[in-house]
Protein backbone atom coordinates (compact mmCIF):
# COMPACT_ATOMS: atom_id res chain seq x y z
CA UNK A 1 0.00 0.00 0.00
CA UNK A 2 1.73 3.29 -1.05
CA UNK A 3 2.15 5.65 1.91
CA UNK A 4 -0.84 7.93 2.89
CA UNK A 5 0.27 11.51 2.52
CA UNK A 6 -1.83 14.54 2.74
CA UNK A 7 -2.60 15.60 -0.94
CA UNK A 8 -3.37 11.97 -1.65
CA UNK A 9 -6.37 11.95 1.30
CA UNK A 10 -7.57 15.10 0.31
CA UNK A 11 -7.76 14.08 -3.08
CA UNK A 12 -8.93 10.36 -2.33
CA UNK A 13 -12.57 9.56 -3.07
CA UNK A 14 -15.04 7.72 -0.95
CA UNK A 15 -13.87 4.32 -2.24
CA UNK A 16 -10.78 5.42 -1.64
CA UNK A 17 -11.41 6.43 2.21
CA UNK A 18 -12.79 3.17 2.62
CA UNK A 19 -10.10 1.17 0.90
CA UNK A 20 -8.06 3.05 3.64
CA UNK A 21 -10.28 1.98 6.35
CA UNK A 22 -10.93 5.18 7.11
CA UNK A 23 -14.45 5.88 5.90
CA UNK A 24 -15.45 5.36 9.40
CA UNK A 25 -13.45 7.80 11.22
CA UNK A 26 -14.77 10.43 8.44
CA UNK A 27 -18.60 9.38 8.75
CA UNK A 28 -17.95 9.69 12.76
CA UNK A 29 -18.21 13.34 12.80
CA UNK A 30 -21.20 13.46 11.15
CA UNK A 31 -24.28 13.47 13.16
CA UNK A 32 -26.07 10.54 10.50
CA UNK A 33 -23.09 8.57 11.53
CA UNK A 34 -25.03 6.44 13.72
CA UNK A 35 -24.83 8.25 16.91
CA UNK A 36 -27.58 9.68 18.71
CA UNK A 37 -28.81 13.03 17.79
CA UNK A 38 -28.53 14.30 21.60
CA UNK A 39 -25.04 13.99 21.30
CA UNK A 40 -24.29 17.18 18.93
CA UNK A 41 -26.38 19.14 21.44
CA UNK A 42 -29.16 21.37 21.82
CA UNK A 43 -30.07 25.27 21.29
CA UNK A 44 -31.89 27.52 23.50
CA UNK A 45 -32.01 31.17 24.87
CA UNK A 46 -29.01 31.87 22.88
CA UNK A 47 -26.80 29.19 24.70
CA UNK A 48 -25.58 25.87 22.83
CA UNK A 49 -25.12 22.52 25.38
CA UNK A 50 -23.69 20.11 25.16
CA UNK A 51 -23.66 16.44 26.71
CA UNK A 52 -20.68 15.32 28.82
CA UNK A 53 -18.51 12.68 27.15
CA UNK A 54 -16.72 12.13 30.62
CA UNK A 55 -18.02 10.57 34.07
CA UNK A 56 -19.34 12.89 36.53
CA UNK A 57 -16.19 11.63 38.26
CA UNK A 58 -13.91 13.39 35.96
CA UNK A 59 -13.60 17.42 34.93
CA UNK A 60 -15.93 18.08 32.48
CA UNK A 61 -15.77 21.52 30.89
CA UNK A 62 -18.84 23.51 29.66
CA UNK A 63 -19.43 25.51 26.39
CA UNK A 64 -17.85 29.01 26.92
CA UNK A 65 -21.46 31.49 25.88
CA UNK A 66 -20.00 34.54 24.93
CA UNK A 67 -22.35 37.60 23.79
CA UNK A 68 -22.93 38.56 19.94
CA UNK A 69 -20.01 41.13 19.44
CA UNK A 70 -22.92 43.44 19.27
CA UNK A 71 -24.17 42.80 23.06
CA UNK A 72 -20.51 43.44 24.45
CA UNK A 73 -20.08 46.11 26.21
CA UNK A 74 -17.84 48.78 24.79
CA UNK A 75 -14.09 49.37 26.59
CA UNK A 76 -11.98 52.36 25.87
CA UNK A 77 -8.32 51.19 27.04
CA UNK A 78 -6.24 54.15 28.24
CA UNK A 79 -2.52 53.64 28.67
CA UNK A 80 -0.96 51.48 25.67
CA UNK A 81 1.83 50.70 28.44
CA UNK A 82 3.30 46.89 29.36
CA UNK A 83 0.38 45.88 31.28
CA UNK A 84 -2.20 46.75 28.56
CA UNK A 85 -0.15 45.35 26.10
CA UNK A 86 1.18 41.87 27.73
CA UNK A 87 -1.92 40.92 30.11
CA UNK A 88 -5.03 43.36 29.68
CA UNK A 89 -5.76 43.32 25.19
CA UNK A 90 -4.76 40.17 24.93
CA UNK A 91 -7.45 39.38 27.65
CA UNK A 92 -10.28 39.93 25.06
CA UNK A 93 -10.24 36.69 23.45
CA UNK A 94 -10.96 35.06 26.57
CA UNK A 95 -13.68 38.30 27.49
CA UNK A 96 -17.45 36.85 26.88
CA UNK A 97 -19.00 40.16 27.69
CA UNK A 98 -16.67 43.05 26.86
CA UNK A 99 -14.96 43.90 23.73
CA UNK A 100 -12.12 46.95 22.80
CA UNK A 101 -13.50 49.54 20.80
CA UNK A 102 -11.48 52.71 21.61
CA UNK A 103 -7.85 53.11 22.51
CA UNK A 104 -6.09 56.19 24.34
CA UNK A 105 -1.94 57.26 23.64
CA UNK A 106 0.32 59.87 23.76
CA UNK A 107 1.71 57.87 20.66
CA UNK A 108 -0.77 58.10 17.46
CA UNK A 109 1.15 55.43 15.49
CA UNK A 110 1.64 53.06 18.49
CA UNK A 111 -2.26 53.31 18.44
CA UNK A 112 -2.43 52.91 15.15
CA UNK A 113 -0.27 49.64 15.19
CA UNK A 114 -2.06 47.84 18.41
CA UNK A 115 -5.41 49.35 16.83
CA UNK A 116 -4.72 47.08 13.44
CA UNK A 117 -3.98 43.96 15.59
CA UNK A 118 -7.48 44.78 17.65
CA UNK A 119 -9.86 45.82 15.34
CA UNK A 120 -10.09 48.94 16.82
CA UNK A 121 -11.49 51.87 13.81
CA UNK A 122 -9.33 54.71 13.44
CA UNK A 123 -12.35 57.27 14.34
CA UNK A 124 -11.98 55.41 17.85
CA UNK A 125 -8.02 56.37 18.64
CA UNK A 126 -7.68 59.25 20.76
CA UNK A 127 -5.04 61.14 22.54
CA UNK A 128 -5.33 62.38 26.23
CA UNK A 129 -6.18 66.49 24.76
CA UNK A 130 -8.80 64.42 22.58
CA UNK A 131 -10.19 62.68 25.54
CA UNK A 132 -13.10 64.25 26.16
CA UNK A 133 -14.64 64.04 23.31
CA UNK A 134 -15.16 60.13 24.19
CA UNK A 135 -18.56 60.98 25.21
CA UNK A 136 -19.57 61.25 21.91
CA UNK A 137 -18.81 57.94 20.97
CA UNK A 138 -21.42 55.23 21.51
CA UNK A 139 -18.79 52.15 21.06
CA UNK A 140 -17.90 52.99 24.42
CA UNK A 141 -19.65 52.16 27.83
CA UNK A 142 -16.43 51.83 30.19
CA UNK A 143 -13.22 53.66 30.53
CA UNK A 144 -10.37 51.52 31.71
CA UNK A 145 -7.60 53.51 33.07
CA UNK A 146 -4.00 52.05 32.73
CA UNK A 147 -2.06 54.82 33.68
CA UNK A 148 0.75 55.87 35.99
CA UNK A 149 -0.60 56.02 39.34
CA UNK A 150 -1.34 59.98 39.72
CA UNK A 151 -3.33 59.83 36.77
CA UNK A 152 -5.92 58.22 37.91
CA UNK A 153 -7.32 61.23 39.80
CA UNK A 154 -7.47 62.87 36.61
CA UNK A 155 -8.81 60.22 33.64
CA UNK A 156 -11.55 59.26 36.39
CA UNK A 157 -12.41 62.77 37.06
CA UNK A 158 -12.62 63.36 32.71
CA UNK A 159 -14.19 59.80 32.19
CA UNK A 160 -17.09 60.36 34.45
CA UNK A 161 -17.72 63.62 33.26
CA UNK A 162 -18.17 62.16 29.91
CA UNK A 163 -20.84 60.00 31.33
CA UNK A 164 -18.82 56.70 31.19
CA UNK A 165 -18.28 53.77 33.49
CA UNK A 166 -15.06 53.44 35.08
CA UNK A 167 -12.90 50.80 35.44
CA UNK A 168 -9.05 51.76 36.93
CA UNK A 169 -6.11 49.97 37.76
CA UNK A 170 -4.71 49.65 41.25
CA UNK A 171 -3.22 51.36 43.77
CA UNK A 172 -6.13 53.51 43.32
CA UNK A 173 -4.92 56.76 43.89
CA UNK A 174 -1.34 58.52 45.17
CA UNK A 175 -3.71 59.50 48.24
CA UNK A 176 -6.97 58.89 50.48
CA UNK A 177 -7.73 62.04 49.33
CA UNK A 178 -7.48 61.84 45.55
CA UNK A 179 -9.34 58.24 45.85
CA UNK A 180 -12.07 59.96 47.83
CA UNK A 181 -12.48 62.44 44.71
CA UNK A 182 -12.66 59.23 42.83
CA UNK A 183 -15.79 57.97 44.26
CA UNK A 184 -17.61 61.21 45.01
CA UNK A 185 -17.14 62.05 41.23
CA UNK A 186 -18.34 58.85 39.74
CA UNK A 187 -21.08 58.90 42.21
CA UNK A 188 -22.31 62.21 41.34
CA UNK A 189 -22.35 61.57 37.38
CA UNK A 190 -24.61 58.48 38.10
CA UNK A 191 -21.88 56.34 36.64
CA UNK A 192 -19.87 53.11 38.12
CA UNK A 193 -16.51 53.05 39.41
CA UNK A 194 -14.54 49.54 40.35
CA UNK A 195 -11.36 49.33 40.81
CA UNK A 196 -9.06 45.95 38.93
CA UNK A 197 -8.18 43.59 41.48
CA UNK A 198 -7.96 40.89 39.32
CA UNK A 199 -7.21 38.45 42.45
CA UNK A 200 -10.65 38.65 43.47
CA UNK A 201 -12.32 37.95 40.82
CA UNK A 202 -10.07 34.42 40.32
CA UNK A 203 -11.79 31.42 41.77
CA UNK A 204 -8.37 30.13 43.20
CA UNK A 205 -9.43 33.03 45.84
CA UNK A 206 -13.25 32.70 45.77
CA UNK A 207 -12.30 29.17 47.03
CA UNK A 208 -9.30 30.24 49.70
CA UNK A 209 -11.97 32.75 50.92
CA UNK A 210 -14.87 29.83 50.83
CA UNK A 211 -12.08 27.73 53.29
CA UNK A 212 -11.70 30.72 55.05
CA UNK A 213 -14.78 31.96 55.82
CA UNK A 214 -16.59 28.28 55.76
CA UNK A 215 -13.31 27.05 58.56
CA UNK A 216 -12.83 24.16 56.80
CA UNK A 217 -9.64 23.57 58.48
CA UNK A 218 -10.39 25.55 61.55
CA UNK A 219 -9.70 28.75 62.40
CA UNK A 220 -7.14 31.45 61.10
CA UNK A 221 -4.42 32.40 63.44
CA UNK A 222 -1.74 33.61 61.10
CA UNK A 223 -1.41 35.04 57.52
CA UNK A 224 1.26 35.36 55.68
CA UNK A 225 2.42 37.17 52.39
CA UNK A 226 5.16 38.48 50.30
CA UNK A 227 5.08 40.30 46.79
CA UNK A 228 8.26 41.61 45.38
CA UNK A 229 10.31 41.27 42.50
CA UNK A 230 13.59 42.88 41.40
CA UNK A 231 13.64 46.06 39.46
CA UNK A 232 15.03 47.35 36.47
CA UNK A 233 17.57 50.30 36.92
CA UNK A 234 15.71 52.37 34.19
CA UNK A 235 14.06 55.45 35.16
CA UNK A 236 10.58 53.65 35.13
CA UNK A 237 8.11 56.01 36.37
CA UNK A 238 7.75 53.20 40.03
CA UNK A 239 10.50 54.74 41.37
CA UNK A 240 9.45 58.38 41.01
CA UNK A 241 7.16 59.46 44.32
CA UNK A 242 5.09 62.18 42.43
CA UNK A 243 4.00 59.40 39.92
CA UNK A 244 3.98 56.21 42.00
CA UNK A 245 3.00 57.47 45.46
CA UNK A 246 5.16 55.31 46.91
CA UNK A 247 7.72 52.93 46.13
CA UNK A 248 6.72 48.82 46.59
CA UNK A 249 4.40 48.80 49.20
CA UNK A 250 1.51 50.71 46.58
CA UNK A 251 2.72 48.61 43.58
CA UNK A 252 3.44 44.78 44.95
CA UNK A 253 2.37 44.86 48.85
CA UNK A 254 -1.16 46.10 47.74
CA UNK A 255 -1.53 42.48 46.83
CA UNK A 256 -0.72 41.45 50.42
CA UNK A 257 -2.27 43.85 52.16
CA UNK A 258 -6.05 43.56 50.17
CA UNK A 259 -5.97 40.08 50.37
CA UNK A 260 -5.89 39.87 53.93
CA UNK A 261 -8.61 41.88 53.90
CA UNK A 262 -10.43 40.48 51.58
CA UNK A 263 -9.82 36.78 52.86
CA UNK A 264 -11.11 38.00 56.36
CA UNK A 265 -13.68 39.79 55.20
CA UNK A 266 -12.35 42.14 58.10
CA UNK A 267 -10.84 45.30 58.78
CA UNK A 268 -7.59 46.08 60.98
CA UNK A 269 -7.52 47.78 64.11
CA UNK A 270 -3.65 48.00 65.13
CA UNK A 271 -1.18 48.63 62.33
CA UNK A 272 2.75 48.66 62.73
CA UNK A 273 5.70 48.61 59.92
CA UNK A 274 9.33 49.31 58.88
CA UNK A 275 10.66 50.36 55.60
CA UNK A 276 14.19 50.64 54.20
CA UNK A 277 15.05 53.14 51.06
CA UNK A 278 19.06 52.43 50.27
CA UNK A 279 20.84 55.63 49.74
CA UNK A 280 23.54 53.98 47.75
CA UNK A 281 20.90 52.23 44.97
CA UNK A 282 19.18 55.04 42.81
CA UNK A 283 16.17 53.19 42.38
CA UNK A 284 15.40 54.34 45.66
CA UNK A 285 16.36 58.00 45.54
CA UNK A 286 12.72 58.64 46.14
CA UNK A 287 10.74 55.88 47.16
CA UNK A 288 10.91 53.11 49.71
CA UNK A 289 12.97 49.07 48.90
CA UNK A 290 11.28 46.86 51.32
CA UNK A 291 8.02 47.05 53.37
CA UNK A 292 7.08 44.42 56.16
CA UNK A 293 3.88 45.63 57.96
CA UNK A 294 1.70 43.71 60.26
CA UNK A 295 -2.08 44.23 60.37
CA UNK A 296 -4.22 42.97 63.34
CA UNK A 297 -7.78 42.23 63.09
CA UNK A 298 -11.12 42.30 65.53
CA UNK A 299 -10.98 38.54 65.48
CA UNK A 300 -7.39 38.44 66.45
CA UNK A 301 -6.14 37.54 63.40
CA UNK A 302 -2.79 38.69 62.90
CA UNK A 303 -1.17 39.51 59.06
CA UNK A 304 2.55 39.29 58.48
CA UNK A 305 2.94 41.16 55.05
CA UNK A 306 6.14 42.16 53.48
CA UNK A 307 6.85 43.79 49.60
CA UNK A 308 10.25 44.64 48.13
CA UNK A 309 11.57 45.87 44.32
CA UNK A 310 15.08 44.22 44.94
CA UNK A 311 14.69 40.66 44.99
CA UNK A 312 14.52 37.87 42.99
CA UNK A 313 10.55 37.68 42.47
CA UNK A 314 8.58 35.74 45.08
CA UNK A 315 4.32 36.07 45.67
CA UNK A 316 3.55 33.86 48.00
CA UNK A 317 0.18 34.10 50.50
CA UNK A 318 -0.48 31.75 53.13
CA UNK A 319 -3.22 31.04 55.85
CA UNK A 320 -2.02 29.42 59.15
CA UNK A 321 -5.00 27.64 60.65
CA UNK A 322 -5.61 25.40 63.65
CA UNK A 323 -5.61 22.60 61.54
CA UNK A 324 -3.59 23.12 58.62
CA UNK A 325 -1.77 25.26 56.22
CA UNK A 326 -3.68 26.75 53.33
CA UNK A 327 -2.10 28.88 50.22
CA UNK A 328 -0.98 29.80 47.04
CA UNK A 329 2.20 29.66 45.74
CA UNK A 330 2.38 31.80 43.76
CA UNK A 331 -0.16 34.10 44.62
CA UNK A 332 -0.06 36.95 42.78
CA UNK A 333 0.92 36.26 39.37
CA UNK A 334 -0.74 36.01 36.35
CA UNK A 335 -0.78 32.36 35.73
CA UNK A 336 0.40 28.97 37.25
CA UNK A 337 -1.62 29.72 40.59
CA UNK A 338 -1.21 26.55 42.56
CA UNK A 339 -2.88 25.70 46.23
CA UNK A 340 -1.46 23.96 48.65
CA UNK A 341 -2.84 22.21 51.46
CA UNK A 342 -0.78 20.95 53.85
CA UNK A 343 -2.79 18.95 57.00
CA UNK A 344 -3.08 15.78 59.51
CA UNK A 345 -3.89 12.78 57.54
CA UNK A 346 -4.70 9.85 59.49
CA UNK A 347 -0.86 9.58 61.39
CA UNK A 348 0.78 11.23 58.51
CA UNK A 349 1.60 14.95 56.94
CA UNK A 350 -0.94 15.32 53.94
CA UNK A 351 0.37 18.03 50.94
CA UNK A 352 -2.51 18.21 48.63
CA UNK A 353 -1.65 20.56 45.28
CA UNK A 354 -4.69 22.01 43.63
CA UNK A 355 -4.86 23.40 40.59
CA UNK A 356 -7.48 25.08 38.26
CA UNK A 357 -7.77 25.56 34.43
CA UNK A 358 -5.91 28.06 32.87
CA UNK A 359 -7.77 31.81 32.60
CA UNK A 360 -6.97 35.26 31.63
CA UNK A 361 -7.27 37.21 34.84
CA UNK A 362 -8.33 40.06 33.27
CA UNK A 363 -10.86 38.66 31.00
CA UNK A 364 -12.74 37.86 34.37
CA UNK A 365 -12.66 40.87 35.83
CA UNK A 366 -13.70 42.85 32.74
CA UNK A 367 -16.70 40.37 32.37
CA UNK A 368 -17.61 40.15 35.85
CA UNK A 369 -17.41 44.19 35.82
CA UNK A 370 -19.69 44.15 32.35
CA UNK A 371 -22.27 41.83 34.13
CA UNK A 372 -22.48 44.35 37.24
CA UNK A 373 -23.80 46.95 35.20
CA UNK A 374 -25.73 45.55 33.30
CA UNK A 375 -27.61 44.57 36.62
CA UNK A 376 -27.49 47.85 37.92
CA UNK A 377 -25.16 46.56 40.96
CA UNK A 378 -22.57 47.65 42.95
CA UNK A 379 -19.06 45.62 41.07
CA UNK A 380 -17.38 43.34 43.81
CA UNK A 381 -14.32 45.92 44.10
CA UNK A 382 -16.34 49.35 43.86
CA UNK A 383 -14.02 52.61 44.67
CA UNK A 384 -14.76 52.25 47.93
CA UNK A 385 -12.24 49.36 48.27
CA UNK A 386 -9.52 51.09 46.95
CA UNK A 387 -10.19 54.04 49.23
CA UNK A 388 -9.58 51.72 51.93
CA UNK A 389 -6.87 50.70 50.76
CA UNK A 390 -5.27 54.06 50.34
CA UNK A 391 -6.31 54.93 54.03
CA UNK A 392 -4.71 51.82 55.31
CA UNK A 393 -1.15 52.37 52.99
CA UNK A 394 -0.95 55.76 54.54
CA UNK A 395 -1.59 54.32 58.33
CA UNK A 396 1.41 51.97 57.16
CA UNK A 397 3.87 55.01 56.44
CA UNK A 398 2.74 56.63 59.16
CA UNK A 399 3.60 53.33 61.83
CA UNK A 400 6.71 52.81 59.83
CA UNK A 401 8.01 56.37 60.16
CA UNK A 402 6.76 56.66 63.64
CA UNK A 403 8.05 53.44 64.82
CA UNK A 404 5.06 53.00 66.93
CA UNK A 405 1.17 51.20 66.64
CA UNK A 406 -1.12 53.09 64.50
CA UNK A 407 -4.70 52.55 66.01
CA UNK A 408 -7.75 52.60 63.03
CA UNK A 409 -11.71 52.12 63.61
CA UNK A 410 -12.87 48.54 62.80
CA UNK A 411 -15.72 47.97 60.49
CA UNK A 412 -19.35 47.67 60.87
CA UNK A 413 -19.72 44.71 59.23
CA UNK A 414 -18.04 42.02 57.14
CA UNK A 415 -16.62 43.14 53.42
CA UNK A 416 -18.27 46.47 54.20
CA UNK A 417 -16.45 47.99 51.13
CA UNK A 418 -17.40 45.43 48.65
CA UNK A 419 -20.27 44.84 46.29
CA UNK A 420 -21.48 41.29 46.34
CA UNK A 421 -19.34 38.68 44.63
CA UNK A 422 -19.72 37.79 40.65
CA UNK A 423 -21.34 34.30 39.68
CA UNK A 424 -18.67 31.80 39.07
CA UNK A 425 -19.12 31.37 34.73
CA UNK A 426 -17.78 27.80 33.92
Amino acid sequence: MPPITRRGLVGSSTAGLAGLGLLGAAQAAEPDAGQPRALFGTVGNGQVTLPPLDNAGDLAGKVPQRDPTTRRLGIAVVGLGHLSLTQILPGFAQARHVRVTALVSGDREKARVIAAQYDVPERNLYDYKTFDSIRNNPDVDVVYIVLPNAMHLEYTLRAAAAGKHVMCEKPMATSAADAQRMVDACRQAGRSLMIAYRCQYLPEYRELIRIARDKTFGQIRLIEASNGQNNANNGQWRHNRAMAGGGSLPDVGLYCLNAARFITGEEPVEITARITQPKDDPRFREVEDLCAFTLRFPSGVLASCSSGYSYHENRFLRLLTTEASVGLDPAFSYDNLTMQVSRRVGTSQGLDHRRWSPHNQFALEMDAYAEAIRAGRTPLTPGEEGLQDMRIIEAIYQAAASGGVVRMAPAARLDATRGPPPAQES
